[in-house]
């Protein structure tokens, strides 16, 4: 912590303990997934970009919440009684300085956006700072009514008189304020209404009672929309998505088709890496520069060295390193795999726990029998090598530098460098036999 005179910490409190009911899932709200990851894990990302401290509030029974939220602390809200009920059980958490509200399943509100909230909420004579925008459609959204620039209520779409459901500036829920006051007003909200909850947004009308500035900033609709339906988490994916395809765009990638790319929000790709149409990146991918991501390939947890190229259909699992100017054609499966510089697995291939030297070639359809039923075995590939087609490796196995691999062999044992391996039946040819079959088949065929 600073020591600076000047210091004002802030705090945020993340409000995940919704059970998402009209998800239709048995995984809580803040666990459903965008981009790789659940919205939890993004919201915690940017606040962290901002705030000193995070304290995630959750419901009972949902450790696997708590797990996602680490290492940041945890409270429990026992008995779901609204959103002010839900940042009360994290008071103790507040401290000095400031503090916000944030919601698990506002997941696509950027640093700059929480940024300009607290630089708000720190301006002279300011209480209370909250986030609106101007959707679309706001018709299900609360209205901000303001006044010389000051907010002075927030009126729920059911209550407002024709004059304030014409207003198009809504409001988004995250509310930002001095500790103190947050505390003090949060203590105050009552649950006299039909639901009998606690509601975050009395806190408004509390600070303004109170003659307390409210301000609120304007954020784009994009990064404010909730996420409480199927439908609203495909349409936070789609943005998300524009979003990290426009920043890799930004950086120097081409994305022949963006639309149809779709990343994860740790999807590293460097300056002239080009992405053809319809690839996937899951988790933990990085591909540096120079390299080609070819048509309908599918990668996750892994990375692909310069001037590589991968497709296309190839699928990059978990644990594969592609070295430089390596090749990965089309239906190709890696696992746990490591290509050295300039390999080759153009064709119909499956190589996992494998590590194959640099400028070896592996023919079509060569298959690494890495599993025995219970335990993973290791394939280790020399420099210089040839796999012929059709060629099945049954691990555990060492292959040399410089070794051949006949087509269509069965390799069980360890071949040394500079060998030639056979592991296949002699071929047997006998003359006019081929002709004599087919002639005893057209006749059993056409006497029935």
């Amino acid at each position: 912590m600073t020591s600076d005179p000047a210091f004002r910490p802030a705090t945020a409190v993340l409000l995940a303990a919704g059970l998402g009911t009209r998800m239709k899932s048995s995984r809580p709200k803040a666990l459903q997934h965008l981009a790789g990851g659940p919205m939890l894990a993004h919201l915690l990302r940017n606040a962290a970009e901002v705030f000193d401290r995070l304290v995630v509030v959750i419901g009972p029974e949902m450790a696997d919440v708590a797990d996602v939220a680490a290492p940041y602390p945890v409270v429990i809200q026992h008995e779901r009684l609204g959103t002010a009920h839900a940042a009360l059980q994290a008071v103790q958490w507040f401290g000095d300085g400031d503090v916000a509200v944030l919601y698990a399943d506002n997941p696509l509100i950027s640093a700059q956006t929480l940024t300009a909230l607290l630089d708000e909420r720190r301006k002279p004579d300011v209480g209370l700072a909250l986030l609106a925008m101007r959707p679309a459609d706001p018709a299900r959204y609360g209205r901000v009514v303001t006044n010389a620039g000051n907010v002075e209520r927030i009126v729920e779409w059911s209550d407002a008189t024709p004059e304030e459901r014409a207003i198009d500036l809504c409001n988004a829920g995250v509310l930002c304020a001095d500790a103190a006051d947050f505390r003090r007003w949060l203590e105050a909200v009552g649950n006299d209404n039909a639901k009998g909850e606690f509601y975050l947004t009395d806190v408004v009308d509390m600070a303004v009672a109170e003659h307390a500035q409210v301000r609120a900033v304007e954020a784009v609709e994009d990064e404010l929309r909730g996420v409480n339906s199927r439908s609203e988490l495909a349409q936070a994916e789609a943005a998300l998505q524009k979003r990290l395809r426009q920043n890799a765009m930004d950086n120097g990638v081409t994305l022949v088709a963006p639309e149809t790319v779709f990343l994860a929000t740790d999807t590293q790709l460097a300056a002239d890496v080009l992405v053809e149409p319809n690839v996937v990146f899951g988790p933990g991918v990085v591909v540096h520069e120079g390299a080609v991501i070819r048509a309908f390939s599918h990668l996750e947890g892994c990375e692909v060295h310069s001037g590589a190229v991968i497709g296309p259909y190839a699928r990059l699992r978990p644990e594969t390193i592609i070295g430089e100017n390596a090749r990965v054609g089309n239906f190709v499966e890696l696992k746990s795999a490591e290509l050295g510089a300039g390999v080759k697995v153009n064709h119909l291939s499956y190589l996992g726990n494998a590590q194959v030297g640099a400028q070896s070639n592996i023919g079509a359809g060569t298959i690494v029998c890495n599993y025995d039923g219970v335990f993973k075995h290791t394939t280790s590939i020399g420099k210089n090598t040839f796999v012929g087609s059709n060629s099945v490796l049954v691990a555990p196995v060492e292959i040399g530098d410089n070794a051949l691999i006949a087509a269509g062999s069965t390799i069980t044992n360890n071949v040394p460098q500079d060998a030639l391996a056979l592991g296949r039946a002699r071929q047997t040819t006998k003359p006019e036999r081929g002709k004599l079959f087919k002639d005893a088949l057209k006749a059993k065929k056409e006497n029935g």
